[in-house]
């Protein structure tokens, strides 16, 4: 099974998905398209989705079409804004965040048992 990324384009989505979170965590992944760093993160996540155990939906942000959205995140979730970066959001905040090689999927899970616990 392939990432199941959902385009992030809109500021609407980001209040959208806030309010769901209270729901069902997301994850927002935030990536840069011309950073090496930021494609290898998100080919670890490619290749480590089917086997995470996350069923959860992902969001991918473009960060050098739609930058604008990035300030959003960081201001309506606190967090400061890193490339690449994964957020988890829950109950309308962001209670885990991760940058660089630091993103990793086994981390995101212990984290989405421990919001949901």
């Amino acid at each position: 099974m392939s990432t199941p990324w959902l385009p992030l384009t809109q500021s609407e989505q980001i209040i959208d998905l806030a309010r769901s979170s209270h729901e069902q965590p997301v994850l927002i992944f935030k990536h840069s398209t011309t950073c090496s760093i930021s494609a290898a993160a998100k080919s670890k996540i490619e290749r480590q989705w089917a086997d995470s155990g996350l069923d959860l939906p992902i969001y991918y942000l473009d960060l050098l079409s739609f930058r604008p959205l990035s300030a959003q995140i960081a201001e309506q979730f606190g967090i400061r804004h890193e490339s690449p970066q994964l957020l988890l959001i829950k109950n309308g905040e962001c209670p885990y965040n991760a940058s660089h090689m630091g993103i990793r999927l086994s981390d995101v899970k212990s984290a989405v048992n421990a919001v949901n616990g």
